[in-house]
């Protein structure tokens, strides 16, 4: 066997009254701190197969009573799994803390589930009986010390765990069992100061000492359901189960038969330890809508702190746009003025300057000269047509004389029209003679 611890958070104040000495040390009358812890330990499951005949397992005592011991009788039966269980040496549980009155006898599946099978009570003796019925098949055994009889979930004070003997009967196979509870704050043997004034007390019968207990148990499911918020989460419940404790109070006081007590205290203890897991099935499921609510409200703070730093950084970028153009604008009042300046100056400049002087007129010999050398020019041009002409004249009177010499030797016909025509000669002599 192997043991692991995981420590884990939530302190819970509650007070556990117990049968306390009058010399007990002053610091044992405090009121206990209980811590929800999430305790792994490894135990071996047998899986008993069906109507296989009884067969037979050990107990051993963990490191916290190690002088403890049993022995338990298994039979897989039709619809049930009988256990017929004993134990010896089982010390008083308030040596673990004030708040343990009792012991538990719990099977534990190999999903790691803990079913309570019933209360291990010893008797002067230190030894223990319990003859009990499960509906499993496949489990293993552990005994626990426990504040109440009635819980649904052992504790990490494991004090006995069941050890395969050769001739068990089944197969055999390890489990991871994780359970949580409101367990002591570690996983030690807690040695009072004074052992003989904790066990100290007056003697009893069994009958008594067991409605004694058994009051003293539904006290502090009580107190524990109201630690977990019970009274506020569980009103109803609680009430019930605190009703039912002031029942079994009251029959304790009158000194009722035993089993009276007991079945009433008993009965007290089962409801506030309903009210206790209402209470914790309450508490998770509003601390989960609470999350979910702060989530959701931390998603729309992100989202809205998203859009407004697209704002801003929209508002910047037009901004920057903005300071842009008036930079350009101002850019171009400046060219226009500049311009404007620098035309300004050059009117200015322009209306100072004087108008240049008239060219100077030329020499009257030069102008002279001119003058001469245009009409020598323009006498030479008349002189060039003057004599172009006479050629043209002299080549036509030539051809003239030539084509008259010609027609004078062909015949006198041509003298006849020649004679009735008497002016022609004279109009061709005008023309091409000038005549």
């Amino acid at each position: 066997m192997h043991d692991k611890m995981l420590a884990i958070s939530i302190l819970i104040l509650v007070a556990a009254p117990c049968v306390r000495s009058q010399t007990e040390p002053e610091h044992e009358k405090t009121v206990p701190l209980y811590r929800v812890n999430v305790v792994e330990r490894t135990v071996n499951a047998v899986n008993y197969q069906y109507r296989s005949g009884p067969t037979q397992i050990d107990f051993r005592g963990t490191v916290l009573m190690p002088d403890a011991k049993g022995g338990a009788v298994v039979e897989s039966k039709k619809g049930r799994t009988e256990i017929d269980a004993k134990f010896d040496h089982v010390v008083a549980p308030r040596r673990y803390g004030p708040e343990y009155l009792t012991y538990v006898l719990w099977a534990i599946t190999p999903d790691g589930h803990a079913r309570n099978l019933g209360e291990v009570l010893p008797d002067g003796s230190d030894k223990a009986h319990l003859r009990v019925t499960t509906g499993l098949q496949s489990f293993g055994l552990i005994v626990t010390a426990e504040p109440y009889s009635t819980v649904h979930q052992p504790s990490d004070v494991v004090v006995l765990e069941n050890r395969i003997r050769p001739d068990t009967v089944g197969s055999i196979q390890p489990i991871e069992v994780k359970y949580d509870l409101l367990p002591r704050g570690q996983y030690t043997y807690n040695v009072p100061a004074n052992m003989s004034a904790v066990e100290s007390g007056p003697r009893v019968s069994m009958g008594r000492y067991e409605a004694i207990v058994a009051v003293y148990e539904a006290q502090n499911a009580v107190q524990i359901a109201r630690a977990a918020g019970a009274s506020d989460l569980a009103g109803d419940v609680f009430q019930k189960a605190q009703q039912q404790y002031q029942n079994a109070q009251d029959l304790e006081r009158q000194k009722v038969d035993s089993k009276l007590v007991v079945t009433a205290a008993r009965q007290a203890a089962e409801t506030a330890e309903d009210a206790r897991d209402i209470a914790v099935a309450r508490k998770e499921k509003a601390e989960l809508a609470r999350a979910k609510e702060e989530a959701a409200s931390e998603r729309e703070r992100r989202i809205a702190a998203e859009a407004a730093a697209q704002r801003a950084q929209a508002q910047a970028q037009a901004d920057r746009e903005q300071i842009v153009q008036q930079q350009a604008e101002a850019e171009a009042n400046r060219t226009q003025l500049d311009e404007e300046r620098a035309q300004a100056q050059a009117q200015a400049a322009a209306a100072a300057t004087p108008p240049p002087a008239p060219p100077a007129a030329a020499p009257a010999t030069e102008s002279a000269n001119t003058e001469r050398d245009l009409r020598m020019r323009l006498a030479g041009t008349r002189y060039a047509a003057r004599n172009r002409s006479d050629r043209r004249r002299r080549r036509l009177s030539r051809s003239f004389h030539d084509s008259r010499d010609g027609a004078g030797r062909a015949g006198g016909r041509l003298g006849d029209r020649r004679a009735a025509r008497p002016g022609c000669r004279g109009r061709w002599q005008q023309r091409f003679t000038g005549r």
